[in-house]
């Protein structure tokens, strides 16, 4: 039994301040002046306390890359960061294309019992985008969602035929919206910065076409699709119109898309090459704009550690991806809320959406709901270091920064799975 006093709620709807008790995982009762004989005490007063944070795109490496991470590494992490549900993409080695290793990944995510990890499965037998994978097995294993994330189904022919069997089960594709040909062997956003670098760039054409052939697809398909890592004007007002024509489409925003600009790529620092790369200030702005107005439903991580051996080299060859579970929370509070992004919006777009989209519990703090909840402090500024990340990946861009916001408790079916020493 948890006993949270005098903390400020803030969901989706309304934001006041109560105490909450927390009895056999789920929220038993919310209000004023609330005790309980033997509980355990959480003095939440100058805190704030949203719906547990979930992270509906992150990876975690394991199976076969766990010198990167593995499922007990990233779960600490994600803990730390404050969320208590998050969701894996499969492209490990092996990759998860059947019901093993969706097996695999539940079990080994029960053992570790720190946060809850729904895994995803591939749309295409080992990513290879030539034949499509047993989505019904996968899904009655336990996969909430299908994506090829890592590469895009290049395919138009594939893609069609994947929403068609997706549309038969009901099932989402999370979709990574690439046209390799246009990136070609580009490692950053192609524009002033790469021109001045000398840095072979990457055309917002590449992600934009590609969205634009997927909503199409779905428009005509009358099928459900949700677009990874947005990162450019064009590709948010795109599904902004698309929405208002009534085509089921949502997507996703990274914080390193409203926190970071291509301009930081100079000092060829690797931590910053990521895929979409980061890109221009404009895009920035776009990206805050959509968060405001709806066009973003959720607010993820893509959560991407690597080996220093992997980053620590030339940026040509350094991998793309930035690890982001310990500072995601906190560049949302450091970005978002002087943008005027209420903490209202930020439960929506971290907890009652993603969990809406994939159709798992969470999203609320009410009566009788799971006691998942992120508890932090939005006033606390500090410098994010590599002593903040318990990721086995401390590739991130934001090292050295000055944040605001972190946080504190992070409690999980009413369990304390995090709390800052």
């Amino acid at each position: 039994m948890i006993l949270i006093k005098s903390g400020k709620i803030a969901d989706a709807e309304k934001t006041y301040t109560a105490d909450i008790l927390i009895e056999n995982g789920k929220i038993k009762q919310i209000g004023e002046n609330l005790s309980a004989k033997g509980a355990e005490e959480i003095d939440a007063e100058g805190l704030t306390i949203i719906p547990g944070m979930i992270d509906m795109h992150c990876h975690l490496r394991e199976p076969g890359q766990e010198y990167k991470e593995d499922i007990l590494s990233g779960s600490k992490a994600a803990v730390k960061g404050g969320f208590t549900s998050i969701v894996c993409m499969p492209n490990t080695d092996p990759v998860i294309d059947n019901a093993g290793l969706i097996a695999y990944v539940q079990e080994r995510a029960k053992k570790v019992g720190l946060c809850k990890i729904y895994p995803t499965g591939a749309i295409t037998t080992g990513l290879g985008g030539t034949q499509l994978t047993e989505m019904g097995e996968l899904k009655a294993a336990g996969a909430v969602a299908f994506t090829d994330d890592g590469k895009p189904v290049s395919s138009g022919k594939m893609m069609r035929n994947a929403l068609n069997y997706a549309k038969c089960l009901d099932a989402l594709l999370i979709l990574h919206e690439e046209d390799l040909d246009l990136r070609a062997d580009g490692v950053m956003n192609e524009g002033y910065y790469s021109s001045m670098l000398g840095l072979r760039g990457i055309n917002r054409a590449a992600e934009e076409s590609m969205i634009a052939r997927d909503i199409a697809l779905a428009e005509s398909l009358k099928c459900r699709i949700h677009i990874a890592h947005v990162s450019t004007r064009g590709g948010f007002d795109m599904i902004k119109k698309a929405k208002a024509r009534g085509v089921s489409v949502t997507c996703e925003t990274m914080p390193h898309y409203f926190s970071a600009d291509d301009s930081w790529v100079v000092g060829y620092d690797s931590n910053t090459k990521v895929n979409p790369p980061l890109r221009t200030k404009d895009d920035v702005a776009a990206a805050i704009e959509a968060i405001k107005d709806g066009t973003v439903d959720a607010i993820a991580t893509d959560h991407a550690p690597h080996h220093v051996d992997e980053k620590d080299v030339e940026y040509d060859i350094a991998l793309f991806g930035i690890s982001g579970f310990e500072s995601a929370l906190s560049l949302m509070v450091t970005h978002l809320l002087p943008a005027g992004v209420s903490l209202n919006k930020i439960a929506e777009l971290t907890s009652k959406n993603p969990a809406k989209i994939l159709r798992i519990p969470g999203g609320s703090i009410a009566e009788g709901e799971p006691a998942d909840l992120t508890i932090f402090d939005e006033n606390e500024k500090y410098v994010f270091t590599k002593a903040d990340m318990v990721s086995r990946g401390k590739n991130s861009p934001f090292i050295g920064r000055e944040l605001v916001g972190k946080a504190k408790y992070t409690v999980v079916d009413g369990v304390i799975k995090y709390k800052e020493s």
